[in-house]
């Protein structure tokens, strides 16, 4: 029996909580299911849609995993000198799920624009043999990246959710375009450092103002 395996993320580009990379494990002759289920593109379905495939999902597949990646990680990825990103920290992520999940196929939702140098350096990182391939659009193109990018975006969703119940307060989505997001961050980016991405241009613009303000300061002595 063939068994394939879809990667994807969700939460790549929020300053606020964290990255989640998603893989799914499932025999190649059952990926029609995932297509009776109405699986796509995360980004095409409802909240409520999501949710709903994602219990439906779980029901399919042979085995997953999940990896939540913190701002904190992520920030010591992004800010290394040893020069590491969030695409090599994505793919270390990707290797980690593969080399658990142990599939004959694996499709990866590339978020690099080099998919050859990215295909090379997950390879490197494989303690298994496996036929890798990497795509752009691959949640748009294939059922098992989709499915897998359904899980990533309900789990982030959840995350999210958790975070606004501990706080109380309403933080948005995390995305740094979100107006309720924005007004959060400007309102609370020193009284919460734990759960944003300090390494993101939208986080520094007021931490970065501050440390001018107390050189500043320090400087008239």
């Amino acid at each position: 029996m063939v068994t394939v395996c879809g990667i994807d993320d969700a939460g790549r580009g929020p300053v606020i909580g964290p990255m989640i990379m998603v893989g799914i494990l499932i025999d190649e002759k059952d990926l029609p299911k995932l297509k009776t289920l109405g699986v796509k593109d995360s980004k095409l379905l409802t909240p409520n849609q999501r949710e709903k495939i994602c219990k439906e999902i779980v029901k399919i597949v042979k085995d997953y995993k999940i990896i939540k990646v913190y701002p904190e990680e992520i920030d010591n990825a992004v800010l290394s000198k040893e020069g590491s990103n969030l695409n090599w920290l994505e793919a270390d992520k990707m290797a980690e799920i593969i080399n658990y999940l142990k599939p004959d196929k694996v499709i990866v939702d590339c978020p690099s624009n080099n998919i050859k140098a990215f295909t090379s350096y997950l390879k490197n990182k494989l303690n298994i043999k496996t036929d890798l391939k990497c795509e752009h659009k691959a949640d748009f193109l294939f059922l098992e990246v989709g499915a897998a990018s359904i899980l990533a975006k309900c789990a982030r969703e959840e995350e999210m959710e958790s975070l606004r119940k501990k706080l109380k307060i309403e933080c948005g989505s995390g995305y740094p375009a979100d107006p309720i997001t924005k007004e959060f961050l400007k309102n609370n980016w020193d009284k919460y450092p734990e759960i944003f991405r300090h390494s993101w241009s939208s986080y520094q613009q007021y931490s970065d103002g501050k440390k001018s303000k107390k050189q500043k300061t320090l400087g008239e002595f």
